[in-house]
C-alpha cells in the first residue's frame, strides 16, 4: 500500500475518521453527565473496526464497551483492552468459563443462564458478574414480568453462595426513536417497579441502565447510572425525522475510483435487467463495489452518490461486485477518479441519505460494509489502514 496515499490502488474503501467518533462520545457523555457511558461496539463497531473504535472510545471516556457476542468481547480482552466490558446473547453451550476468566460481565435473561453461568464460575473459583436483563415491552430479549421475582430470587441464591455478583439490571426501549410514544414512559416505570422488586428481594446493583442512543440524546429521564450509545456515537442521528444534527460528526466515509469511463447511446440499457436507459447520448462510470461490499442491492436507480462537482445516482441494477453511474454527457470523468457514496461533506451523500432511499435506517447501511473493503483509520492513536 502506498505510504503516502494509502488508498492508492484501491477499487473501494471506507475512512474511518477517529477524532469524529471521540468527539461524539464527548457530546453524548456531557448530554448525561451524571451517568457512566457504555460504548456500543458489536458488529465490528458497526463496521468501523471494532478494536480502533474500542480504544478511540475509551479514550474519550467511556468506561464501559457492550457487545453483543462473546467472541467480539473475547477479541477485545486478547488485545489488551481493560475497559469494563458487557456482552449479552449467549445460548446453551456458550463459553461461559472463557467469559468469567477474561473479566467479562454477562447479560442473563432466563435462569438457565445463571446456573451456566455460576458453574463456570465455580469452576473458575471466582464470582461472575452479570446483569439481571427485564423485559419492560419490547418484547424480546429479557426476562417477562411474571418471571421477575424468580430469576431475581435465584440471583440472589447464587449471590449468597458467591458464584455471581449482580451487577445491572438493564432492559432496551422499543420505541425510544419516536420520542411522544407513551411506551417510552410505560417502559421506564416498568423499568423501576423491575428494580424495586429486585431490591426487595435483597438485591444491590451497581448500575441500573436503559437509555440506548435516542433515549441518551431526548430522554434525559432513562439516563439512570449508565447510558449506552450506539448508532449515535458514529455521527448517524437515531431520530432523523428531528431537524437536529446534536453536534454528532459522521465518522464513516465511503469511496471508490472509477475503474472505467465509456460512451453509451441514448436508449442503452444499463446493467442486468436493462432497467435503466439514459435518454440522451452520455458518459457512464464503471464503480468496483457490490452488494458484495454491502451496497444494498435496491440501491438500483436510487443510490446517491458523488462524482467530481456533480452529485446523481447509481444508474441500473447493482451487480455483486460492481454498479454503473450516469455521468452525464458532459462529464469530465476519468478512470481513477473518486467517487464518494456517503460522507461528512454537505455536497456528499450522508448515510442517512442511502437509508432514506432504500427504505432502511443508517445502521444497516454502515454495519453492512464488508470485510474485503479495507478501512482507513485517520485520527487518534489508532490511526492505520487494515486491507
Amino acid at each position: 500500500m502506498n505510504a503516502t496515499d494509502p488508498t492508492a490502488g484501491l477499487p473501494v474503501w471506507a475512512e474511518i475518521d477517529l477524532d469524529a467518533l471521540e468527539h461524539n462520545v464527548r457530546t453524548l457523555r456531557a448530554r448525561a453527565p451524571q451517568s457512566d457511558f457504555m460504548a456500543v461496539v458489536k458488529a465490528d463497531a458497526y463496521g468501523h473496526g471494532l478494536l480502533p473504535v474500542a480504544r478511540a472510545a475509551a479514550r474519550a471516556g467511556a468506561g464501559w464497551l457492550g457487545v453483543a457476542q462473546l467472541a467480539e468481547a473475547f477479541a477485545l480482552r486478547d488485545a489488551g483492552i481493560t475497559t469494563r466490558l458487557l456482552t449479552w446473547l449467549t445460548v446453551p453451550g456458550s463459553d461461559f468459563a472463557g467469559a468469567v476468566r477474561r473479566d467479562i460481565d454477562l447479560s442473563v435473561s432466563a435462569t438457565w443462564t445463571l446456573y451456566a453461568i455460576a458453574a463456570a464460575a465455580r469452576e473458575h473459583g471466582s464470582a461472575a458478574r452479570v446483569h439481571l436483563k427485564v423485559d419492560t415491552g419490547l418484547g424480546r430479549g429479557g426476562a417477562s414480568a411474571t418471571d421477575w421475582a424468580a430469576l431475581f430470587e435465584h440471583a440472589r441464591l447464587l449471590e449468597a453462595e458467591g458464584a455471581i455478583t449482580v451487577v445491572g439490571i438493564w432492559t432496551h426501549f422499543a420505541l425510544a426513536d419516536a420520542p411522544e410514544h407513551p411506551t417510552v414512559l410505560g417502559q421506564q416505570e416498568r423499568f423501576f417497579e423491575a428494580v424495586a422488586v429486585a431490591e426487595r428481594i435483597g438485591l444491590r446493583p451497581e448500575v441500573r441502565h436503559l437509555a440506548n442512543s435516542a433515549a441518551t440524546l431526548v430522554h434525559p429521564s432513562a439516563h439512570a447510572d449508565l447510558v449506552r450509545p450506539g448508532i449515535a456515537m458514529y455521527g448517524l442521528s437515531p431520530v432523523p425525522q428531528i431537524d437536529d444534527d446534536f453536534d454528532l460528526r459522521p465518522v464513516m466515509t465511503l469511496r471508490a475510483r472509477l475503474a472505467l469511463v465509456k460512451p453509451v447511446p441514448a436508449g442503452q440499457g444499463i446493467s442486468y435487467g436493462h432497467v435503466y436507459r439514459p435518454e440522451e447520448d452520455t458518459l457512464v462510470g464503471l464503480v468496483p463495489a457490490g452488494y458484495a461490499d454491502g451496497i444494498p442491492r435496491n440501491a438500483t436507480n436510487v443510490g446517491p452518490v458523488h462524482v467530481g462537482d456533480r452529485r446523481t445516482t447509481i444508474a441500473g441494477r447493482v451487480c455483486m461486485d460492481q454498479f454503473v453511474v450516469d455521468l452525464g454527457p458532459d462529464s469530465t470523468a476519468v478512470a481513477g477518479d473518486v467517487v464518494t457514496l456517503f460522507g461528512a461533506a454537505p455536497d456528499e451523500p450522508s448515510a442517512q441519505d442511502w437509508a432514506a432511499a432504500t427504505d432502511t435506517i443508517s445502521y444497516e447501511i454502515v454495519s453492512r460494509i464488508g470485510a474485503r473493503v479495507p478501512r482507513i483509520w485517520r485520527g487518534g492513536s489508532g490511526a492505520g489502514a487494515e486491507a
